[in-house]
């Protein structure tokens, strides 16, 4: 039997070169984890509570009144970490899609992540877990599948193909089904998670980031591991277009974030060195913290440019 010819989406030729980084947690899903923390009772005493990340991120400085249990931060997010015969995450991904269906809001950079996948385009999830980058993409398969409707899963391989028919020259017959495209799509894409063992050890081999590391305080080590994971995914994408050809093209780069001080560390960032390493490129960074502005704020622009989804 003949394979079918694919449907090939030629008008993504016309684009010009848009890219994303997502933190996860209350960026993109309200993510139900909880942090295990304890809080300092009026009687002296100290009583575990689990918390969510949006309240952590609103009581970690509170160092009075909150802390790890027994002080120990490692015991904080055991929920946020890859275990055997564990799958927490993707479970928690499924109950915070499902109840986006069941009308909750989702997070402020859901709808922008829709887009980004429904057009094909290359994307980093950056977040402060600790999970593998197989677990993340895995996650990012059950975000296809629940928040993407047949329609735009259609329309997302059609783009997937035409990028590769554009970029890499391939025809018809060297299309394969839409779950090997879609595998060959989403391993061009990144996964950080700063505290998984992989990710600090890749930082740590780093000439440039073992000695920032070596002079840094606690608290501004995952903001640093951000930085790590946005400078990688960077230079992923210029390493890309530069071997095709194509940086003569606008290139433009979007972080979102609803953690205040990352958003503050990665425009200082984005403004001290990679809009210097990389002039050409473009870059807006929004601060999502503020659930009643929908989209975020933009706080932060290198170039001009103005990143529709967000």
């Amino acid at each position: 039997m003949k394979k079918p010819i694919p449907f090939i989406n030629d008008a993504v030729q016309t684009r010009d070169f848009k890219y994303y980084i997502f933190d996860w947690d209350d960026n993109i899903l309200h993510m139900p984890t909880k942090i295990k923390m304890e809080h300092l009772e009026d009687d002296g005493t100290w009583k575990p509570v689990e918390v969510s990340t949006g309240t952590f991120a609103l009581v970690r400085a509170d160092t009075k009144h909150y802390r790890a249990p027994g002080g120990d931060w490692s015991k904080a997010f055991t929920n946020f970490e890859d275990a055997p015969d564990t799958t927490h995450f993707i479970e928690d991904t499924v109950t915070a899609l499902e109840k986006i269906e069941h009308g909750e809001t989702p997070g402020p950079s859901y709808q922008a992540l829709k887009k980004t996948l429904r057009e094909g385009r290359l994307f980093a999830i950056v977040t402060a877990r600790g999970h593998s980058p197989q677990t993340l993409e895995r996650a990012v398969r059950v975000f296809i599948k629940y928040a993407l409707s047949e329609e735009e899963r259609a329309e997302m391989m059609s783009n997937i193909r035409g990028y590769r028919a554009w970029l890499g020259g391939a025809t018809e017959v060297d299309f394969g089904s839409d779950v090997e495209e879609l595998d060959r799509y989403l391993a061009k894409c990144r996964y950080s998670a700063v505290t998984y063992a992989g990710f600090k050890q890749r930082m740590q081999d780093d000439p440039i980031y073992h000695e920032k590391l070596a002079t840094a305080t606690t608290a501004a080590k995952p903001e640093l591991a951000k930085e790590f994971a946005i400078r990688d995914f960077v230079e992923h994408v210029f390493h890309i277009l530069r071997r095709l050809g194509k940086t003569d093209r606008a290139i433009s780069i979007g972080f979102s974030d609803d953690d205040k001080g990352n958003v503050k560390c990665v425009s200082n960032y984005i403004r001290s060195e990679l809009s210097k390493r990389f002039d050409a490129i473009k870059f807006v960074v929004y601060d999502t913290s503020d659930r009643t502005i929908p989209k975020g704020r933009k706080v932060c622009v290198s170039g001009q440019m103005n990143l529709p989804g967000f």
